[in-house]
């Protein structure tokens, strides 16, 4: 039986990768993002981009740079995966080559 076929929108209610790591893969593809990019990519408020980044910051995967009136953000790539199934075998910079190898660099 095809339990995805038998539960009607079941597929849609949950995804790969968390909202923190959808956020850290739009700033590493765009570094200069506005958060009100970052949100809309992501398909979450601005308010809940705003407290991931601010949560990327505070752990140290992501610096913020003020230019002006914009934002440019850096990703510390050397730094561990936080998921307790793989902090010990990939690092950041693994995911983003997983994803596309363009942003690895």
């Amino acid at each position: 039986m095809d339990h995805a076929s038998s539960r009607p929108g079941r597929d849609r209610s949950w995804t790969f990768l968390s909202n923190h790591a959808a956020v850290l893969l739009l700033i590493a593809a765009d570094p200069a993002a506005p958060i009100d990019g970052i949100s809309c990519e992501a398909g979450i408020s601005r308010r809940a981009a705003q407290m991931i980044v601010a949560d990327l910051c505070r752990a140290g995967y992501v610096e913020r740079t003020r230019i002006g009136r914009r934002n440019r953000y850096t990703i510390n790539r050397s730094l561990p995966l936080r998921h307790r199934a793989v902090r010990d075998l990939a690092t950041v910079s693994a995911l983003l080559a997983m994803i596309d190898r363009d942003l690895a660099a």
